[in-house]
């Protein structure tokens, strides 16, 4: 499997960086790396038909990129090099297998750190890590919709919850987060490839949590309105601040009210429930 690595220069860097990862997210690219000048982003050769760079243009910043195909590269030894533990206040601890555990946190979860999205780095995971922590999942019946590695997953059963089906379109995120349950020695997490689709013949879920991103949750949301029950939690992230109010709006009109929301710089998160 060949890769290919875009490296974006953009200015400013910031917030223009953060902007486009998110949108260019939708075209396949599974891995981004911020750097001082903007970031890289990584994609597999053969998911090249979906990237269409040609019509992206912003009021408030400029980009250029540089296209580079990897050399087959041993990513363990790469991201073992590089990567580093993430602390979610003194409730979790990611890291993976080569880290000392660390006892002074509730919660401790291992992951083998590859080329899926959602090692614990992005704001928007420790944003749903936080809320979740305020949740009672306790025998609770639970979706992560776009697992990535599986860490949502993984604290909802460190939390309690009974059921939890964790899904993603992409091969890869689902080998991971298959490997990183069974790292964290889970018994609940059933993981499918496969969209939203995959959610038709599922039975109601207690809690849904979907950290993707707007145009995606926008797209997503009528059916987990409708796989989630009267009075569920619904956890979306995966946007910016400035998103907050229209995905507010739509949730509305889908009978799922908002309850409150968390931020970590430019990026947001939102939970809701089910009227």
């Amino acid at each position: 499997m060949s890769y290919l690595s875009y490296q974006f220069y953009v200015t400013p860097p910031e917030p223009g960086s953060e902007i486009l990862m998110a949108l260019i997210s939708d075209f396949g690219f599974e891995s981004f790396d911020f750097n001082e000048t903007g970031f890289t982003a990584y994609i597999k050769e053969e998911s090249l038909a979906n990237v269409d760079l040609s019509n992206l243009s912003f009021e408030d910043f400029t980009f250029m990129y540089d296209i580079q195909k990897i050399p087959l590269t041993n990513w363990n030894a790469e991201w073992e090099k590089n990567f580093e533990p993430v602390s979610v206040d003194d409730l979790l601890y990611i890291r993976a297998p080569f880290h000392e555990p660390n006892k002074n946190v509730k919660h401790e979860i291992v992951i083998m750190p590859k080329m899926s999205f959602g090692t614990g780095h992005h704001q928007t995971t420790r944003l749903v890590c936080k809320a979740m922590f305020e949740t009672d999942f306790k025998s609770k019946r639970v979706l992560d919709m776009g697992c990535g590695t599986g860490i949502l997953a993984i604290l909802a059963e460190f939390l309690g919850a009974r059921d939890i089906l964790a899904i993603d379109i992409d091969e890869w995120s689902v080998e991971n987060s298959i490997e990183n349950c069974e790292t964290n020695n889970c018994k609940n997490i059933s993981i499918k490839k496969g969209d939203v689709d995959a959610l038709e013949s599922e039975k109601p879920f207690d809690i849904i949590i979907a950290n993707i991103n707007k145009n995606i949750l926008k797209t997503q949301l009528p059916t987990y309105s409708k796989k989630l029950i009267t009075g569920g939690k619904l956890f979306l992230s995966g946007f910016f601040t400035t998103d907050v109010d229209e995905l507010k709006e739509v949730s509305e009109k889908l009978q799922v009210k908002f309850i409150s929301s968390k931020k970590e710089n430019e990026w947001a998160m939102m939970m809701l429930e089910k009227n």
